[in-house]
């Protein structure tokens, strides 16, 4: 071999050697971005300890402030969090924060869907439609009539419907700073959900007493979810964010 080649055969081996990963490679990478969405009548606040979990272990982490107006204008923010965020992002939903992350999931970054004692709509369906036909002896949550298009939850009947085992004052401080949550929220439909093309995970909250732990089940089962389940109320992510990030760094390993 002359010296020549000899020089071309190592810049070969060298530009081999440095090559930029494969789409394939960085598929198979666990994702590391994490932007997480509330539900109705509460903020992004609730999210704290999880944050703090996915962070400590090394997670990018985005919480999303949904304005809870409409399902259009929740969409909207969520994707703007989701193109801020670095590569690829495991999405995830709390509550009627499901039904955001299912019609904002569809997004080329999603590496996958993480459901939160959440609502997995289908195509056309929303809250309304989804708890429009409670099964017989489901707790009912304590919504009241709407104010101007918007809707509370009752305080006196917050804590033991959204977080009974969350703790005492936390739990009246949800109540009495709860996030209006507006009619055309509750009744935005999706029109193509994430978990139809998208892997997906789901949480169940056994003992939760907005949605009924078999509805969440059958939920789950339809998206063909990972499923798992842990005791705890509505507001699992507050009082159980151990088990809430397990899930999430669950998916962000798994999702390909």
């Amino acid at each position: 071999m002359t010296k020549s080649k000899m020089l071309l055969a190592v810049a070969a081996t060298l530009a081999l050697g440095t090559a930029p990963a494969s789409a394939q490679e960085k598929a198979a990478a666990p994702a590391k971005s994490v932007v997480l969405v509330h539900g109705g009548f509460v903020d992004g606040s609730g999210w704290m300890d999880v944050y703090k979990i996915l962070k400590k272990d090394g997670y990018d982490v985005t919480i999303v402030q949904n304005p809870t107006n409409s399902l259009a204008d929740d969409v909207a923010v969520t994707k703007r969090a989701i193109a801020a965020a670095k590569g690829r992002v495991i999405l995830v939903g709390h509550s009627y924060g499901g039904v955001v992350v299912s019609e904002a999931g569809t997004d080329p970054k999603v590496a996958g869907v993480v459901y939160i004692a959440a609502f997995a709509p289908d195509k056309g369906e929303s809250v309304s439609s989804l708890i429009a036909n409670p099964a017989p002896g489901a707790p009912v949550p304590p919504i009241l009539p709407p104010q101007d298009g918007y809707l509370f939850l009752d305080k006196a009947k917050f804590a033991a419907a959204f977080a009974a085992d969350v703790k005492p004052d936390v739990a009246r401080f949800m109540a009495d700073s709860q996030v209006p949550w507006g009619v055309d929220a509750l009744g935005g439909a999706v029109t193509s959900p994430a978990w139809r093309v998208k892997p997906s995970w789901y949480l169940v909250a056994s003992d939760d007493h907005m949605i009924p732990p078999a509805a969440q089940r059958q939920m789950a089962a339809r998206a063909g979810a990972h499923v798992s389940e842990v005791a705890g109320s509505h507001a699992v992510y507050v009082s159980k964010p151990a088990a809430v990030a397990a899930v999430i760094e669950e998916a962000a390993k798994g999702a390909k």
